[in-house]
């Protein structure tokens, strides 16, 4: 039960990362970082895809991905279609995965440990889902600030 709840969540919040992403009037203020912001929304956005390919996609669905997470928070310019498509592909590797994964499977050990602890996976998806909803109230704070 708690795999489809948070599948549920995950898809919510990527897609209304999608509208906030949709919602700058100028695609190149998706770039923008002002005094007192330390990331763009464009590599906020560039860093959730990672993050979630990561430990969602890589990590527990074995789909081979590679990160880069110092691309993330270093590329520029990444045209607003290339970052709506990405965010399509991730919800699909979320939802996929979390789909196959036996619910027995969010008791066990995660993989690969978080901050030198080794957690439970039930507890690293939570987190997970945290960051991509921290991150997407930053993404929304920045848009309204540079609009």
């Amino acid at each position: 039960m708690l795999k489809d709840v948070l599948s549920e969540l995950f898809e919510r919040d990527l897609r209304k990362l999608k509208e906030e992403i949709g919602l700058y009037s100028d695609e190149m203020d998706l770039w923008l970082v002002k005094a007192g912001i330390s990331n763009s929304a464009g590599n906020l956005c560039l860093h959730l895809i990672g993050n979630l390919n990561h430990f969602i996609g890589a990590v527990l669905g074995q789909t081979g991905y590679i990160r880069d997470r110092d691309h993330e928070f270093a590329a520029k310019g990444v045209p607003r279609d290339v970052l709506l498509t990405r965010l399509d592909e991730t919800i699909a590797v979320v939802k996929n995965v979390l789909q196959e994964l036996p619910e027995t499977h969010l008791e066990e050990d995660f993989p690969v440990e978080k901050r030198g602890q080794i957690v439970k996976t039930d507890h690293m998806l939570v987190h997970l889902f945290g960051h991509l909803s921290y991150h997407l109230g930053q993404v929304n704070y920045h848009r309204r600030l540079i609009g």
